[in-house]
């Protein structure tokens, strides 16, 4: 069903599941795939929704609109409702009328849109947001949406969407943010291939998806329109009683592939704390 998705709209639609999931709603509903969108594409988000605090604002409304449930699990199947399918149909229509390979995020957001009377089109029309604007937006500047992401925000995004997910998604939804020919190695020298961090990721994942672990993004040593060599400092203080914590400085390499960004290389190296 999503072989003509872009990896950006994919992950949009985890991460959809993972606001259902979120909010304990059994299906994922427009307020989801709304959500979803609006966490993957912050550059989309900031295109249609220039008012700063909009994503804010428009999760708040969502919140009094909505009857939260107990969080579910991500790894309960949920299913689109109605709704959402008939959005992914109106998403390829939009695709093809721009004359585009694939369905992207923008291709999403037109279907919601056009999903008259749903509460994510309520939300972005009362914002002023409107399909057939947005339509000729894009349709002007179709290089914009289809050419190599720009170094920078797009990278860091990407990388700090990966760090955050350790926390609550699981090795099958991370891994892809790996390259094909990617390489990680741990604290201790080890180094692991694509296949292997996939089979291992939870292992060599664990101490940076404790509740106590704790990251900044200090900068970056490269940055150009198709690389990204980032430096990231991790902390845990795992028995505070004691004062004892451990700190490791992880190294991460991300390339762009297409419009898109992979990690193609993540390195770990311990820090002797003061």
């Amino acid at each position: 069903m999503f072989e003509r998705y872009s990896e950006r709209a994919r992950r949009a639609i985890f991460f959809a599941r993972y606001e259902a999931s979120n909010y304990g709603s059994r299906y994922i509903e427009t307020e989801h795939l709304l959500l979803g969108l609006l966490r993957e594409d912050q550059v989309l988000a900031r295109y249609c929704l220039p008012k700063i605090g909009a994503g804010e604002e428009i999760r708040a409304e969502i919140e009094t609109r909505i009857t939260r449930g107990g969080r579910i699990s991500t790894s309960v199947e949920i299913p689109l409702t109605a709704e959402c399918k008939k959005i992914l149909c109106l998403a390829a229509e939009e695709s093809e009328r721009l004359a585009t390979s694939f369905v992207g995020t923008e291709h999403l957001l037109l279907g919601i849109l056009r999903m008259d009377g749903s509460l994510a089109a309520q939300l972005l029309r009362a914002r002023g947001v409107k399909p057939e604007l947005l339509r000729e937006q894009l349709a002007k500047a179709p290089a914009a949406r289809t050419s190599k992401p720009q170094p920078g925000k797009g990278a860091f995004l990407k990388l700090d969407t990966f760090l955050a997910g350790l926390k609550w998604h699981s090795s099958e939804e991370l891994t892809p943010f790996f390259a094909p020919n990617a390489q990680f190695v741990d604290a201790a020298g080890k180094r692991w291939n694509r296949d292997e961090i996939g089979k291992e990721f939870s292992t060599l994942f664990a101490p940076y998806a404790k509740k106590n672990a704790t990251y900044v993004v200090e900068g970056s040593l490269a940055e150009t329109s198709d690389l990204l060599v980032a430096t990231v400092l991790w902390k845990n203080g795992f028995l505070a009683s004691e004062q004892r914590i451990w700190i490791h400085r992880m190294i991460a390499v991300l390339i762009a592939e297409g419009d898109d960004w992979l990690i193609l290389s993540m390195q770990l190296t311990p820090v002797q704390p003061l």
